[in-house]
């Protein structure tokens, strides 16, 4: 069984490593995994990632893939071998992007010798609201619906699972099961801002509706005391997981 900390990513949204390894030094042996965004990965490339893994701690490596199934495939794979343990690409991509970036994890691990990474499924993003998905993006359907209907595309596909807000977990685990992982942004300790997230739940509320991971960015990075929001996120998540 996983530890409170092993399902706590927190985000380095920052624009160096100096400023990464600030934070990482802060909450040593408070948690275990980083998500590396845009910013970061722009940055720093490749480097960031094996600065993470250096220092024994797992990364999620948050590129959103989204392109033609060979590109995509190329990209998971690169990212697997320098040491991303978790990648994910964009459901709306398809079933032929996704499953050759299942299938390009799948064999950067056996040829290395290494635990898989984890592929996982983008559905919608959590700064989308259902105003913006149906007059901007002109899709008719309800967000739980396309939620769902992304999460069980990227089931078939043969990805390990799915980001989604902490909204649809419930649903997704109705439809897809216990064993498809659910990582969950959109988190909001009680008293934080929302930011320009729109589908959001405490770290609690997210465990208890059934997610595998949460993530976690600016409410402990701009943090007065990391620590100390960590460690009561920690304890949300072993209270909701008991």
């Amino acid at each position: 069984m996983l530890k409170p900390k092993d399902r706590l990513f927190i985000a380095l949204d920052m624009d160096d490593l100096k400023s990464a390894d600030l934070l990482m030094n802060r909450l040593q042996g408070l948690v275990s995994q980083y998500k590396l965004g845009a910013q970061l990965l722009t940055m720093a490339g490749p480097e960031a990632v094996m600065h993470i893994r250096r220092r024994g701690l797992g990364v999620f490596y948050d590129a959103k893939f989204h392109d033609i199934p060979n590109t995509v495939a190329a990209a998971v794979s690169a990212a697997c071998r320098i040491g991303a343990t978790i990648v994910n690409v964009h459901a709306a991509g398809g079933k032929e992007m996704m499953t050759a970036a299942a299938k390009a994890a799948a064999e950067v691990a056996k040829k290395l010798r290494q635990p898989k990474a984890l592929v996982l499924g983008v559905t919608v993003l959590t700064s989308l609201n259902q105003r913006i998905l149906e007059n901007e993006l002109g899709i008719r359907r309800k967000i739980q619906t396309h939620v769902v209907s992304l999460a069980q595309l990227a089931k078939e596909s043969g990805l390990d699972g799915v980001i989604a807000s902490p909204r649809e977990i419930s649903a997704i685990r109705k439809a897809c099961g216990q064993k498809f992982i659910i990582l969950t942004p959109g988190i909001r300790p009680v008293g934080s801002e929302k930011g320009d997230q729109k589908r959001t739940m405490t770290p609690g509320q997210a465990i208890a509706a059934g997610a595998d991971y949460i993530v976690v960015g600016r409410p402990v990075s701009r943090a007065l005391d990391p620590g100390a929001v960590v460690r009561s996120i920690c304890q949300e998540i072993a209270e909701a997981a008991a």
